[in-house]
């Protein structure tokens, strides 16, 4: 399924907060792994390790950071001595980091850097592919938006003839792609058809390239099934109608899932892929390998 997913260079990963972002790209990105690629998934959360760290065969981790960002910025397109004054000038970093946009630009540029196979960091090593954990849908959304903002603003000079570069790699379909995470309850669906048509209806318009829902409860029950859980309640004791419960609970659970899931389908058709609810206390590296498995498959 994700195949055609992964001969793309630069995969953006966004969807409403809490349906597994970040485990579905570090799927991803152990998927890629699988194809022989050099694969990093990166966030820009600003909190976490800004070093390109592995965590598996072939797979790296990193989060960017809108000051070292800048840092490394000044320091590949601007000559030295300048870089060195901008860098130690807490007037500049002050407006560098209130300027409207700005942050977000920085960011999108070290994504870029990172899917370049000729990177501009000193001693970075090149990928075969980058995996951004985005912000949630709307923030996301207006992070790809970003580097054509800048070059409008800009209009002339190195900032702008970046940004117009940077946007004109996100819109290239063969080198980007955006995918939306979901899980199928009413409000993460109706933000992703949010978000596609939020994309779609841009100056510059992109398109999803495929959704993934993520921790789709198993079809354990059939109709027949609930109506012989109902009738068996009567007359058992206290465990047993406790459990019929559980499992009636569940069967409710999978049948409203399956309603959003086909809201899903309607609208992406072969480009929704589902992924299965794992019954685990905690997901670990063994747990993503499995997931990475089913977006295989």
């Amino acid at each position: 399924m994700v195949q055609p997913l992964l001969s793309h260079r630069l995969i953006f990963v966004t969807g409403k907060g809490g349906v597994g972002k970040t485990t579905v790209s570090l799927a991803l990105g152990l998927a890629g792994t699988r194809r022989g690629l050099r694969t990093i998934v990166a966030d820009m959360n600003g909190e976490g390790d800004t070093t390109e760290r592995e965590l598996a065969p072939g797979l790296f981790q990193t989060s960017v950071d809108p000051q070292s960002a800048m840092e490394e910025y000044l320091e590949a397109r601007v000559p030295a001595p300048a870089a060195a004054l901008l860098r130690n000038s807490r007037l500049f970093q002050a407006f560098a980091m209130a300027a409207p946009g700005l942050r977000e630009m920085l960011c999108v540029g070290k994504f870029w850097d990172l899917a370049q196979s000729e990177r501009r960091t000193s001693g970075g090593g090149p990928y075969d592919l980058v995996i951004v954990d985005a912000p949630a849908s709307g923030h996301g959304a207006a992070i790809l938006r970003t580097p054509r903002t800048i070059a409008e603003i800009a209009r002339v000079g190195p900032v702008a003839h970046h940004a117009r570069t940077i946007a004109e790699t996100l819109l290239d379909r063969e080198f980007t792609a955006i995918v939306a995470v979901c899980t199928a309850e009413e409000m993460p669906v109706n933000e992703t058809l949010e978000l596609r048509d939020a994309l779609a209806s841009a100056v510059d318009p992109l398109e999803l390239e495929q959704v993934i829902l993520n921790a789709r409860y198993p079809d354990r029950f059939t109709p027949a099934d609930v109506r012989r859980l109902q009738a068996a309640r009567p007359g058992l004791d206290t465990t047993a109608v406790a459990t019929i419960e559980v499992a009636l609970a569940e069967a409710a659970r999978a049948t409203a899932q399956a309603e959003q899931e086909a809201r899903l389908r309607e609208a992406f058709r072969d480009r929704l892929h589902t992924l299965p609810f794992l019954f685990e206390p905690r997901l670990g590296l063994p747990e993503i390998e499995r997931l990475a498995a089913e977006l295989a498959a």
